[in-house]
């Protein structure tokens, strides 16, 4: 009878097992407001989700994507700076602590999604500034905890450009100035995998199940 009741037992741990691997391997692409999006309504003066909700019902690691789905009217501030979090603008923001997607679109009700990934581990905040900052102090902003899940992949953990170190003899030149650097990262697919940590794992169940058995 023992022997019955533990081969239940060691499929039910197997199965937790891979289910735990299989979300620890992928990096996730996380839309904001799921099928709702980052929108605001002016007319009922409402966002177009609980987005206070959603993200603390979301699981967020160093090298997902926030997918925002919205349109000009709304912004879309990152901040680490609470207290600019809590005013609601960027006024009194500093460039090394806020930032704003630029989405492309200057003509006011254009569609775009805006793509930002997670690349510092810690809390972190999301509003959209809007209309003096009403659409912020009507819901449209959250908080987020980003873990270090995976770690940062290979394409967004890159160092620095070197500083920029003029040729000989063109110091004196005119006109001339540095090359700019730019840098774009594209969200990975959603279903983005990483292999690594694989042995481990199959280490880890067969001493679980033999535990198990035991």
């Amino acid at each position: 009878m023992a022997a019955t009741k533990a081969a239940p037992i060691r499929l039910i741990v197997a199965a937790l097992l891979v289910a735990a691997a299989a979300a620890a391997d992928t990096y996730a692409n996380h839309t904001v407001g799921s099928d709702a999006g980052w929108f605001f309504d002016s007319i009922a003066n409402k966002t177009s989700a609980d987005y206070t909700d959603w993200a603390a019902n979301t699981t967020f690691n160093l090298g997902d994507y926030l997918i925002f789905n919205t349109n000009s009217n709304q912004t879309v501030i990152q901040t680490y700076n609470k207290t600019t979090f809590s005013s609601c603008i960027t006024d009194d923001a500093l460039d090394n602590d806020t930032f704003q997607y630029d989405g492309g679109r200057n003509e006011f009700g254009s569609a775009m999604t805006i793509s930002g990934p997670l690349t510092i581990e810690g809390t972190q905040y999301y509003f959209s500034d809007a209309d003096d900052g009403e659409q912020c102090q009507q819901g449209m902003a959250f908080e987020i905890k980003v873990g270090h899940g995976l770690g940062l992949p290979p394409s967004l953990n890159q160092p620095p450009p070197p500083a920029y170190v003029p040729p000989p003899g063109s110091a004196n030149d005119e006109g001339q100035s540095p090359p700019a650097a730019t840098v774009a990262n594209s969200p990975p697919s959603s279903n983005h995998a990483v292999l690594t940590g694989g042995s481990f794992f199959v280490s880890v169940v067969v001493v679980l199940i033999s535990l198990v058995g035991c």
